[in-house]
């Protein structure tokens, strides 16, 4: 079984969401090492409020985890898979967006069954 994620450092994750917000706000491109960091944080999230192994979820290139209660997956591709980029999931999981309106707007895929993340976000603790 592959190791499950740790969420980072709050210190660490609240400076990389500054300076996200910074480079947003500037028009800047994010700073890849921000997104992959936030991307596996959140991730770990996920992986700590929806635990088990019936869904992969997928942010290429940072990294991927099986979550979800219900039928083990094993060996090759998953029957029920979640893909989006990084900028897009880490808007998911600070509730800058919702899982209606990323999936609306094609910015995300879902197939298979346990695929609606929606009452698994935002995982960002107010």
């Amino acid at each position: 079984m592959p190791a499950r994620l740790r969420p980072a450092d709050p210190a660490e994750v609240a400076a990389a969401l500054t300076r996200l917000d910074a480079s947003a706000g500037a028009g800047e491109k994010p700073d890849r090492a921000d997104l992959r960091l936030l991307t596996k944080h959140f991730l770990a999230l996920l992986e700590e409020r929806a635990p088990g192994r019936s869904v992969e979820v997928r942010v290429p290139p940072f990294a991927a985890v099986q979550v979800v209660e219900g039928v083990r997956h094993t060996r090759g591709t998953p029957p029920a898979v979640v893909e989006t980029d990084a900028s897009t999931w880490i808007a998911l999981a600070t509730g800058a967006t919702t899982w209606e309106q990323v999936l609306a707007e094609g910015r995300a895929t879902a197939s298979g069954e346990r695929t609606d993340l929606a009452p698994y976000l935002p995982l960002l603790e107010a």
